[in-house]
This record gives C-alpha cells, sequence and structure tokens, in this order.
C-alpha cells in the first residue's frame, strides 16, 4: 500500500522550504542546485581528440550506464563548454572514471581557461587516440553513438568498444560541492 504525505511522520514539516510544481519555469536555479548538491555522484573525466585542434576533455557527474546490448553509456555537458565544440566533433571518446585520490584531476578538468592536458596531467594515449588519463579506476572508450540537445546542456550517448578497469580503485565521488571517497558501511550484524 503506497504511503500518502499525510501518513507519513514528519512529512511536510518544512513546506517553507519547498516550492510546489506549478505553472512556469520551475524552481528557482539555486534551488535547484541545492537540492542535487544532496545526490552524490561518481566523477569522471571524459577526454576526446577531435580532427582540428589537440585534446578536449571535461568533468562531468552526469555518467551513467544506459544499455548492455548494445553496450551503451550518456553523460551530459553543458552546451557553452568550452570543450563540447571538440567532444561534438571527435568520432570517439573515452569516461576516464577517477580513482578516490584524483581530486586534482577533477577540479583541473572543471577550470576554464587551462591548458586541462598540460603537466602536472598524466595521460598517454589510446588506441583510438583519445587521452587516457593515467591512474584512473577505469577507461570505459566509447565512440558516439548519438547527441540530443536537453535544456543547456548536451547529451551524449556512446558505445562502448573498450574498457580497461584496475579492480582496486575506490571511485571519486562528489557530495554538496566537495569532492570525497567511498567508505564501505559496517557489516550488518547478523539476523537472529
Amino acid at each position: 500500500m503506497r504511503e500518502s504525505a499525510r501518513e507519513i511522520p514528519g512529512a511536510g514539516e518544512s513546506v517553507d522550504r519547498c516550492v510546489r510544481p506549478g505553472a512556469g519555469d520551475g524552481v528557482p536555479a539555486e534551488l535547484f542546485k541545492r537540492t542535487l548538491a544532496s545526490h552524490a555522484a561518481g566523477v569522471v573525466v571524459v577526454t576526446a581528440l577531435p580532427e582540428t585542434g589537440g585534446p578536449v576533455g571535461v568533468t562531468a557527474t552526469s555518467f551513467t550506464s544506459v544499455s548492455l546490448s548494445p553496450p551503451l553509456v550518456s553523460f551530459y555537458v553543458n552546451a557553452a563548454s568550452g570543450s563540447w565544440p571538440g567532444l561534438r566533433e571527435a568520432r570517439s571518446f573515452t569516461v576516464n572514471v577517477l580513482a578516490g585520490h584524483q581530486e586534482d584531476v577533477a577540479a583541473r578538468f572543471a577550470t576554464k581557461g587551462i591548458d586541462r592536458f598540460a603537466e602536472p596531467t598524466r595521460w598517454s594515449p589510446g588506441e583510438d587516440g583519445t587521452p587516457l588519463i593515467e591512474e584512473a579506476a577505469a577507461h570505459v572508450v566509447c565512440t558516439r553513438h548519438d547527441l540530443l540537445a536537453v535544456g543547456d546542456h548536451w547529451l551524449v550517448v556512446g558505445r562502448v568498444t573498450g574498457a580497461l578497469v584496475d579492480g582496486e580503485s575506490g571511485p571519486l565521488l562528489y557530495h554538496r560541492g566537495r569532492y570525497g571517497r567511498f567508505a564501505d558501511a559496517p557489516a550488518a550484524p547478523p539476523l537472529d
């Protein structure tokens, strides 16, 4: 049986902080950002080597699996990102799943106006030429499958053509504007 808000203890106590859905543009941008900051997400750096220019890359927390058959993944990129033209031009890209100790890499690839691939970034070209960030927990190599404009972002869907995983590193996470690491929950006591 589904519970209504009236039946859930504490439901509705902070209605003054809540914006009810209705006509218009939705919730205010700041409330939207604060609300979504409650969701912890893995951190990746998407890299590509377009036909013109040098390598491009961007930090993303919107990476997700889409399909097992065929193997598809996706991420979103801001349409105003300086890396977007290069990512859009490239036929392939690599999703570098950052390891827990790579906060500096995430911050570098989120910074505007710098050469993200210069020292101290450590990377090497993959078989298809796309940059592989060294010490990443995993690399997901993709060819572009689909692009879709969604709001002020682009949804990029990639068909997975290769994968590398070290099997040892824990992921880098992002939560409430801060980077962090995954910690195992204590084991549950045995049931009687």
